[in-house]
């Protein structure tokens, strides 16, 4: 089966944004115009074909991040054809594009940094009220951090208080000083009513019952110096990022718009400029130019750095080139679990092809996996297919042993791929099955639902013998909850959150381990000496074997370290886990006969606990950064509460009657703020928090909390 879309007219770009900036209205725009769906879902109404979860429909908002095909044409290409017409020109001019719709919530936000891992370029959402917040800047950094190009579409102009102004300029102060505008509206708030083109100087009114038909117009006599002004200041940035161009400007010559489009789309790719445009998904203005400028200035697979990886027969680095002659190199990004056709893996493709019915490697389970049903998903509909190319995206229904991150590779030629990384969970609660019946089905189901989401964790405490199940926040897992009871029908009953504390030292210190039961027949001998320093924030745990002459036989110092990893998940103040820390193995003995991985490993845990409780053990808890927004009125109570809570505030900004307060709160502190919040201001106020970094306890609380722990 030949390739029907050229490398180059394809495109992989993810919708990002904070909560409720209206990225899904923009994807359901995005389909409805491009033909996918004939009729437009709306959010509000629980009708979004993007959010096609029972739970997504209900709460508005959206969970997982799906993905979608859909195919465009430019709007100055399809300009006054007909239905034949269009057909001649779209072998030539029709693109692929490949949409990953991301959830803006935070504590989904594993879902938004898996996406743009394997996207090419991200289309951020603003509301035109709120412009710049919290989860955009979280987005934003994730993106800086995978190097994506991006354009930005501030959305919402026609709501009361819309500014387009003041949505750039925040864009502008807190995410990247390369923000250029491209576009600029016709009138704000109710009197918006079109879109004006900076580079082409024309306007455009979109008209029809769902704004498909698009006009062209002069600009409005009263914007004309304003466009002329921004005009000037667009390309006198994309000048700059040109010698040729920036040569044609100082000697004050027309530089020819396909030459100003040919290199803004450069430096969009390298990430030097950021395009932007506006617009209103809900009143269906701006879309169709929004879905212009993704084939216009996002990259396709094929102008993207190729891909880095290792290969693991010889450690070596090797590169992989979007190209479909070359060796299979592709990456799981999600794993879902469906009701029709159980678990389909979403990977993308960096280079080669993948065929059905061949066989492919896990290279980081290595373990081998068959090719059995390929699927493009089109939203909540599927197509079956029987080869993907290189730099595209596709579902593999019922692979055994692949989970997020895998790199999965031709068996001949294999690579390893850099996995993804996430955060840990901040936040645990117990959780019981209500029968018996329950009990085999809520296994299942939080397996299946723990394969689907690295931030979700399952445990058991080992003294009362309870299910634990952790994640990002509140609503995370009762979600979790929620979709256990839905699509499992499991009926379990949950405890109160729990905060992930963490334990660590401050001080070091030096203990001996000694494991010795000798009584008759074989005994029992370890005997180890360790070191235990502090180590920095965040940098985990390092163990160093300083064993010389044999004083403890190779083959027990993999126990050894068992036996100290054991000792640190019990922690020595209130039984948590214990971090940043190095353990240095640098003496001990063993017995000819006696010794015993076991006894080394019961050594090596005695020896931490002793050395731990020397070396100043403290409690560490998460602290959340949490913006508030509220009326002005209710300042002063807001304040005097976070600061109740222990916490510090880090900045406090103003809008059009409202405040907004940015600070660091303990985790512990935020159990049920929406509710204290609502009653403060009279259901006025808002927030929105996210993990931020972990920090000592307090002494006094500190005492409480081990004393919890250990009645």
């Amino acid at each position: 089966m030949p390739r029907q879309y050229p490398i180059e007219k394809v495109r992989d770009i993810g919708i990002i944004a904070h909560i409720d900036a209206g990225k899904t209205t923009v994807t359901e725009r995005v389909l409805f115009y491009t033909g996918i769906s004939h009729k437009i879902g709306e959010v509000h109404e629980g009708e979004a074909i993007m959010d096609w979860m029972e739970q997504e429909k209900e709460r508005g908002i959206t969970i997982t991040a799906a993905a979608t095909t859909c195919f465009w044409i430019s709007t100055d290409k399809k300009e006054g054809k007909g239905e034949e017409e269009l057909e001649k020109i779209k072998k030539e001019h029709e693109h692929r594009i490949n949409i990953i719709d991301t959830p803006g919530h935070i504590d989904f936000t594993v879902e938004v940094k898996r996406s743009l891992r394997v996207l090419d370029g991200a289309v951020v959402v603003f509301d035109g009220v709120a412009g710049v917040e919290p989860q955009s800047e979280t987005n934003w950094h994730y993106a800086d951090e995978y190097k994506v190009p991006r354009i930005c579409f501030i959305n919402k102009l026609d709501r009361t208080g819309a500014s387009f102004e003041k949505s750039f300029e925040s864009i502008r102060e807190r995410l990247t000083k390369n923000a250029i505008p491209l576009q600029l509206p016709i009138g704000e708030e109710a009197n918006f009513e079109g879109i004006v083109d900076i580079l082409k100087q024309r306007a455009y009114k979109f008209e029809g019952e769902k704004g498909e038909n698009i006009i062209e117009e002069e600009v409005p006599k009263g914007m004309k110096e304003e466009v002329e002004k921004t005009r000037k200041k667009t390309i006198e940035a994309i000048a700059e990022t040109d010698e040729k161009l920036l040569e044609a400007y100082l000697d004050e010559k027309e530089i020819p718009i396909k030459d100003l489009k040919i290199a803004l789309r450069k430096a969009t790719i390298e990430n030097k400029i950021v395009p932007v445009f506006c617009g209103s998904a809900l009143k269906n203005k701006g879309v169709q130019l929004l879905l212009d400028a993704v084939i216009d200035y996002l990259p396709s697979p094929s102008e993207v750095p190729p891909v880095k990886g290792i290969n693991p027969k010889t450690h070596e680095d090797e590169e992989r080139h979007p190209k479909d002659e070359e060796p299979l190199a592709a990456i799981a990004f999600k794993i879902a679990s469906d009701p029709f056709v159980g678990s389909l893996t979403f990977f993308r493709i960096y280079s080669g092809t993948m065929k059905k019915g061949s066989y492919i490697l896990n290279t980081t389970k290595e373990k081998q996996e068959r090719v059995g049903r390929m699927l493009r998903i089109h939203a909540n509909h599927r197509e079956e297919v029987d080869e993907i190319y290189a730099g595209d995206l596709g579902a593999i229904v019922g692979l055994k042993d692949t989970t997020t991150g895998d790199t999965l590779t031709d068996p001949e030629k294999p690579v390893l791929l850099e996995a993804i990384t996430f955060p840990e969970p901040v936040i645990s609660v117990g959780i019981e099955p209500k029968t018996k019946v329950d009990q085999e089905k809520m296994s299942i189901a939080l397996r299946k639902l723990a394969e689907e989401d690295p931030t979700f964790q399952v445990g058991s405490d080992e003294e009362t013998g309870q299910t634990i199940i952790a994640g990002m926040g509140e609503l995370h897992l009762e979600v979790l909850v929620e979709r256990m009871k839905r699509e499992f029908s499991v009926e379990a009953s949950v405890g109160r959150p729990q905060v992930a504390y963490k334990e660590t030292i401050k001080a070091v210190a030096e203990a001996e381990g000694k494991y010795i039961r000798q009584s008759g027949g074989r005994g029992q001998y370890g005997h180890v000496w360790l070191k235990i320093e502090p180590l920095e924030k965040g940098t985990g745990f390092e163990f160093i074997n300083k064993i010389k002459g044999g004083t403890i036989p190779q083959e027990f110092i993999p126990a050894v370290e068992k036996g100290i990893k054991e000792a640190m998940d019990k922690g020595i103040v209130a039984g948590y886990q214990m971090v940043d820390m190095q353990v240095t193995l640098y003496d001990g003995s063993f017995h000819d006969v006696d010794s015993s991985e076991m006894a080394f490993k019961i050594a090596a845990s005695m020896a931490l606990q002793e050395g731990a409780k020397r070396a100043k053990p403290i409690l560490l808890e998460p602290i959340m950064k949490v913006q508030i927004i509220i009326p002005e009125n209710f300042l002063g109570d807001t304040t005097g509460d976070v600061s109740s809570k222990r916490g510090s505030i880090l900045e406090m900004g103003e809008g059009e009657k409202i405040r907004v307060i940015e600070a660091n709160i303990p985790l512990a502190e935020m159990f049920g703020y929406s509710t204290t919040l609502r009653s403060m201001t009279q259901g006025r106020g808002s927030f929105s928090m996210e993990f931020d970094h972990y920090e000592e306890v307090p002494g006094n609380i500190a005492e409480e909390i081990a004393e919890g722990k250990k009645q």
